[in-house]
């Protein structure tokens, strides 16, 4: 997205917005993404939720196969009016060329790491529209330190079923899109001020 300033961005009230609308974007640090037209604008995210994806990322890097990628905040363009930026995504390999500015195919797996702003949001509008798109599977990551989780769905039929859960310590045994194991307190440990 090319670098503006909040005050030379303007919306056009006579449409949805598209996918082309957002690269005039101000560069601001808010996430801007599409959900049928409608600008959906999120703040940057907390220290915890950053840790969280920097493990994650490291976790599914090291038991990722050669034949996919780990790739943490892509664009994946759905359609013209729809676009989303999940926290980090798992797509196949051959799927994606380096100069690529979004992912236009479903990815194997897309991961939002919940803060309290959006956890409804991704529990239920945005499991609907993954789903609509194809997306195999879909975790929803909660960094809370008190109770950490993993909650896991798998396509099934075009509708995301139950596909496990974890929390604390318990360990979370993911089989798609590759085996890995993440225990959910592993992901928020780091050496914070209490």
């Amino acid at each position: 997205m090319s670098v503006m300033t909040a005050q030379q961005f303007v919306l056009p009230a006579d449409r949805p917005l598209t996918v082309a609308d957002l690269d005039q974007t101000p560069d601001d640090g808010q996430r801007y993404e599409l959900d049928d037209g409608v600008l959906v604008v999120s703040p940057a995210p907390m220290l915890i939720h950053q840790r969280v994806l920097i493990h994650l990322e490291f976790l599914l890097e090291a038991a990722c196969p050669s034949e996919f990628m780990v790739l943490p905040g892509p664009g994946v363009e759905m359609s013209q009016i729809q676009y989303r930026i999940p926290d980090l995504v798992v797509v196949r390999a051959g799927q994606v060329a380096i100069t690529d500015q979004n992912i236009t195919r479903p990815p194997e797996l897309a991961v939002e790491i919940a803060s309290p702003s959006t956890a409804a949001y991704d529990r239920n509008r945005k499991k609907t529209v993954y789903a609509k798109f194809g997306i195999p599977a879909y975790w929803i990551v909660d960094p809370n330190p008190a109770e950490p989780s993993i909650t896991a769905f798998t396509l099934t039929g075009g509708v995301y079923a139950d596909a496990g859960r974890a929390s604390g310590r318990e360990r979370f045994a993911a089989r798609s899109p590759f085996p890995v194991e993440i225990v959910p307190a592993d992901l928020v440990a780091g050496p914070w001020r209490r």
